[in-house]
């Protein structure tokens, strides 16, 4: 039966191919997530293990890091005292000690703009001539607050060269510097712009205070690491005693090991993220292989009953099927590996087009090519089961006659086993739509059980949807249309399962077209309601420099500017360790000039007294109430202090993100200098003065910054839509490929169509219908496939994205946008894929030869 199963594939290739090119693409996913994910962790780590070459580090006492919204996302230490570096040297086996000066910086390039990579950070540090973790190759070493060495990466992508003189925005100011040096790392930075300084001039740059985040530490020669740290334990010990912050001692492979595992999260969620996607795929190419197999088993009744009647046994029948679609399955793996391999290079160029060098080969390992073999063939031998079972099953005189492959079951139980989904479905929409606090599950299960039910009820629908979609081509092309009309409905399940897989990718390019239109609504909803300034200045960069605030302030075009300060605090927790969380720092006079914030409880005029304002969803979620004492842990001189206020107000609002909100002054004496960064300037205009003339002043004021913008409340909702809509051609991009894999199914369906009816098309050919007719005959019936698959898609996607703004009201989603004209395009473009998945199909059976087609069986 092996052979008959292989032979059966040769003489029949046509109808295999495109479901081999369907596995194809779903495991090409599937292997290029996995080794873009090995590629980039493999970047990652060399970065840890070039940067981070000393045998010990010592920093202050790790803090519990919160889960609520504004909380770090790492791992926040108190900063411990530059000096004590000297102290560390002197102690027995340590050959050198540096504190590590590190901190932001814009650098700006030959041509006159800000050097940055995506969204790589651009940072610089002081340069330590006797450490070897970078290596001058050109020039020297910076000297002096006005000399810099670009990294050589860093140096190529800038345009500047060894000996230019360009300008930098370092603590907050303006510099002119000149490029001494080309520094290289020894292994591709993934695009991070790094500017090297001199040691002084970094240390008055990023400690100006004198406290830094932490201390690397050298060994001499035969001085392990555990060794070492259990030397420096000693000596951090007698410094404590002298009010010293807290610190520990921790060995390089240890702090390495951190640095990797925090990468490895990252990069875990962005592997998980694909292969949802590549699972999505798979899904949708099951459909196209279960349809294949439908159709070759139906065309093929004869030649199973000639097996059952020469002695072959039901159960070598269903094998003999399972072993074709287990070398498709094959088949298309080994290309997917091949594609996979493909589409990585294509995203390392791309990568390395905006400045993100990957390191090393494209990896290629022994799991990665048994898991996509496995997938691709068992999806593929899954999907043909139910086919094969049925091929099985015929008795062989039952096979034998002429109109077999004409029955149909009844549709029955898909008729109550898909209503039973839909109800479950939308039972659970319901149940998320009343429990919207906690619904987030619920619209999950309902949306999966609307998707799943509606793929059963498809063939049940399709009938009567159907016939009023093709209202139009039966009146528009007689007799074409109603013989189109009538081809398509003669099988429901046939078009149904065709029409399956454009379903589910429409369904959720539905959902996100609904999702993407109410982020937008609900972000302009934020901004209208709350947002009163005429201006805001932000920076590309992430923080706006402080020396731009004095010179806005001096423009007599404007009234006052409000300065939005964010940085990290130690909040503590009665019975718990302290939570490291984001606070913001704002002028008490700047609610209602030039921020409206909802008050739930409380007052904002208590800021000015020192006390503080928490978000709702915080309060809730730490039990926080009004009046309620909260203790902060604060760096002051070599040591920590704590410092207690009371919760004044109780807020709800989105226009600030963070879980506490404070006056200028509080947030001076909570949050170390070092840390803190100016996020926003909200500017209200002077009265008489014009919109055009106050933008024009500002812009005069902030170009020499290059990274800073000027926004109105326009610019500031059409910026953070613009961000969103970033992330959504994310998924528009990988959504795509379910939608190309399901044109490939309505092509492989019409094709194998096409085969089925050889003898039909050669009767009608021969009582006059042309081959411009038949070919318009078989358009429309791809054309109504891809209707059907996108109207339902699209009424499960919109109908489950309609629910999302109530579950997810507490994140910002507070509107309910349907774009109706991007639905409607929608429709167009199925229109469209119609035509085009009919072009092959629609030519092969205009080309068929009529008396071959009349004699065929």
């Amino acid at each position: 039966m092996r052979r008959v199963a292989l032979r059966g594939i040769r003489a029949h290739l046509v109808r295999f191919v495109l479901s081999v090119l369907a596995v194809t693409l779903g495991v090409a996913f599937v292997t290029g997530s996995f080794s873009l994910r090995t590629m980039m962790s493999s970047t990652f780590s060399g970065i840890v293990d070039s940067s981070m070459q000393a045998d010990a580090y010592v920093h202050g006492r790790a803090t519990t890091p919160a889960s609520d919204e504004g909380s770090t996302a790492s791992t926040v230490r108190n900063q411990i005292p530059a000096s004590l570096a000297v102290d560390l040297a002197r102690v027995d086996g340590v050959a050198h000690a540096f504190p590590v000066y590190s901190g932001p910086i814009v650098l700006v390039g030959a041509d006159g703009t800000a050097v940055s990579s995506t969204q790589a950070p651009s940072f610089a540090t002081g340069f330590e001539p006797t450490e070897e973790v970078a290596s001058v190759t050109a020039g020297r070493a910076p000297a002096g607050p006005n000399e810099i060495a670009l990294e050589s990466v860093t140096l190529a992508s800038s345009g500047l060269s060894v000996g230019d003189s360009t300008t930098v925005v370092l603590a907050g100011g303006l510099r002119t510097v000149r490029v001494v040096g080309d520094v290289s790392m020894g292994v591709p930075m993934a695009g991070a712009t790094i500017v090297f300084l001199d040691v002084p001039t970094a240390a008055a740059a990023f400690a100006p205070d004198g406290q830094v985040e932490s201390i690397k530490v050298y060994a001499e020669p035969g001085v392990d690491e555990s060794t070492l740290v259990d030397r420096l334990t000693p000596a951090l010990a007698a410094s404590a005693t002298n009010a010293t912050a807290p610190s520990e001692a921790a060995t390089g492979d240890s702090m390495r090991a951190e640095q990797r595992a925090g990468i490895e999260t990252t990069l875990g969620f962005v592997e998980t993220f694909m292969l949802i996607f590549a699972a999505i795929s798979l899904f949708v190419c099951a459909f196209i292989i279960a349809n294949t197999f439908s159709m070759s088993v139906r065309q093929r009744m004869r030649e199973f009953a000639l097996l059952r009647a020469i002695g072959a046994s039901p159960l070598q029948v269903f094998a003999s099927i399972l072993v074709q679609a287990a070398v498709v399955g094959l088949a298309g793996s080994v290309l997917g590996i091949a594609a996979g391999v493909g589409l990585v290079s294509l995203l390392r160029i791309g990568f390395e087009q905006a400045g993100m060098s990957l390191s090393g080969a494209i990896p290629l390992t022994e799991p990665t090519i048994i898991t996509a073999l496995l997938v691709g063939t068992l999806v593929s031998v899954v999907a043909a089961a139910l086919p094969a079972r049925r091929a099985a099953l015929i008795a062989p005189v039952e096979a034998m006659r002429d109109d077999v492959g004409s029955n149909e079951r009844s549709l029955r139980f898909r008729t109550i086993a898909g209503s039973a989904l839909v109800t479950l479905g939308a039972g659970c929409l319901g149940i998320a739509l009343l429990r919207a606090a906690d619904g987030a599950q619920l619209l999950a299960f309902g949306a999966v059980g609307l998707i799943l039910g509606m793929l059963v009820l498809a063939p049940v629908i399709a009938r009567y949807s159907l016939g009023v979609l093709s209202w139009v081509f039966v009146v528009a092309f007689r007799p074409m249309g109603r013989l189109a009309r009538g081809n398509v409905t003669r099988n429901p399940r046939r078009t149904a399962n065709t029409a399956g897989a454009l379903m589910i990718g429409m369904a959720l390019v539905g959902g996100v077209s609904v999702l993407a239109a109410s982020a937008t609504a609900s972000t302009q909803t934020i901004v209208r309601d709350g947002w009163n300034a005429d201006f805001s200045v932000q920076s590309a960069a992430g923080a706006v420099p402080a020396g731009v605030v004095a010179p806005i302030r001096d423009l007599g075009s404007v009234a006052s500017v409000d300065v939005l300060s964010l940085g990290p605090a130690l909040v503590a927790h009665p019975g718990a360790a302290d939570d490291s969380m984001y606070v913001v720092g704002m002028p008490p006079e700047a609610f209602e000039r030039t921020l409206t914030i909802h008050v739930v409880s409380g007052s904002l005029g208590t800021l000015a007294s020192g006390e503080v304002a928490v978000q709702k969803t915080a309060a809730a979620e730490h039990g926080w109430a009004l009046g309620d004492p909260l203790t902060f842990t604060v760096a002051q001189g070599s040591g920590t202090v704590t410092e207690t206020t009371t919760i004044g107000a109780i807020v709800d609002t989105r226009i600030i993100g963070t879980p506490i909100i404070m006056s200028e002054a509080r947030f001076s004496e909570i949050v170390p200098p070092a840390t803190a960064m100016i996020d926003t300037l909200l500017i209200e205009s002077a009265p008489g003065a014009s919109a055009a003339a106050v933008r024009a002043d500002l812009v005069s004021v902030v170009k020499p910054y290059v990274v800073l913008s000027v926004l109105d409340a326009a610019d500031f909702a059409a910026q953070l839509a613009g961000q969103v809509d970033q992330m959504l051609v994310v998924l528009y991009a990988l959504l795509a490929l379910s939608i190309v894999i399901a044109v490939l199914g309505i092509v492989n369906t019409l094709a194998l169509s096409v085969i089925e009816r050889t003898r039909e098309i050669g009767l009608m050919r021969a009582v006059g219908l042309g081959r411009l007719q038949l070919a318009t005959i078989i358009t429309i019936e791809s054309v109504l496939t891809a209707l059907f698959g996108t109207v339902v898609g699209m009424v499960v996607g919109v109908g489950v994205a309609s629910a999302m703004p109530t579950v997810f009201t507490g994140i910002g989603l507070t509107e309910l946008a349907i774009p109706w004209a991007q639905l409607v395009g929608m429709l167009v473009l199925a229109a469209g894929v119609g035509v085009l998945a009919a072009l092959w199909p629609a030519v092969r059976a205009a080309r068929l030869p009529v008396l071959q087609a009349v004699a065929s069986d």
